[in-house]
């Protein structure tokens, strides 16, 4: 402490020399990876994945960026986030103000995109012949009612994004027992369904309006069930015009997540996603887009036709 005192020059320069440090310690990721170029990782909801899987494949074909894509459940996900083994995340929700504070905590503001608007689906297997289904009568069935008709529900994941929505619904803390079954995905979900009778499944639409080849066998015993809200006399099944018109009852907004704190792929790939290529994909995915994308129309005045020879 006394030679800092005689000599100031020497101790500025050491504390300059210790941030200079800091900083490269840091640098080596910063410096290789920008908006359009790098790699990083992104964690999605798993119930979402399908469709993120699209917009990387055509993202890293434009530009020079690796993307590794983690599919886990909302709560892993969250959990993940805020241990700071992930800064980039997919989900069906914002963060709420207490995870917000978290991060800014750490001197970092998530930045949140909104990338569309999917839903979540009642499928039954082929051998039911209603195809119809009443959302109170799924509430009435988790609260424990007697007057409900469903026999039982399948979730994807007792951590998932759907479950957490169900619950809302219904006013529950925590998933009952009776009659209530969770499994890893939501392609367990599909198969558990087709190959039993009277279980109604619960999962994203996503997987539905794009099912992997591996799963299109199972889907031919599936029906999508069409659902009456809460609020609506009318039973609308989960289709990209009903979702559009405000019709189906369980439908929910998508986001990225940005907690980098920098400019790099996370910002990159949002903006990409929220761009006109990206609101393509979602468009042609079966899902809602935030902005319908342009057509180009080209008018002509006059049409060539070719002779026939």
């Amino acid at each position: 402490m006394k030679n800092f005192v005689k000599y100031p020059y020497l101790a500025v320069a050491l504390v300059f020399a210790m941030v200079i440090a800091c900083k490269e310690g840091d640098s080596p990721k910063k410096a290789n990876e920008t908006i359009l170029k790098g790699k990083t990782t992104i964690l999605v909801d798993e119930t979402l994945k399908p469709i993120i899987d699209d917009q990387i494949e055509i993202f890293e074909s434009k530009y020079d960026a690796k993307i590794t894509l983690v599919a886990k459940s909302e709560r892993e996900l969250i959990n993940a986030m805020l241990n700071d083994t992930s800064s980039i995340a997919v989900l069906s929700r914002p963060l709420s103000d207490e995870e917000t504070k978290v991060f800014q905590s750490k001197k970092i503001l998530p930045k949140t995109t909104k990338i569309g608007t999917d839903a979540i689906a009642f499928i039954s297997n082929k051998s039911r012949k209603d195809t119809l289904i009443d959302l109170e009568d799924v509430i009435r069935f988790l609260q424990g009612k007697e007057q409900s008709n469903v026999k039982g529900l399948v979730f994807d994941n007792p951590n998932s994004s759907t479950v957490r929505y169900i619950n809302d619904l219904a006013g529950l803390k925590e998933m009952p027992e009776k009659d209530v079954f969770s499994f890893k995905t939501n392609e367990d979900v599909i198969k558990y369904v087709s190959e039993n009778d009277g279980m109604i499944g619960v999962l994203g639409v996503n997987w539905l309006s794009q099912p992997k080849p591996n799963m299109k066998n199972f889907m031919k015993n599936i029906n999508v069930l069409n659902v009456k809200g809460l609020n609506n006399i009318g039973y609308f099944a989960p289709t990209q015009n009903n979702i559009a018109e405000g019709k189906y009852p369980l439908a929910r907004d998508l986001y990225i997540i940005n907690c980098q704190g920098y400019s790099g792929l996370g910002m990159g790939f949002a903006s990409f996603v929220a761009g006109d290529i990206g609101q393509r994909i979602i468009l042609k995915s079966g899902l809602l887009p935030v902005r319908t994308p342009g057509r180009n129309m080209i008018i002509r005045n006059s049409i060539n036709i070719e002779e026939k020879k």
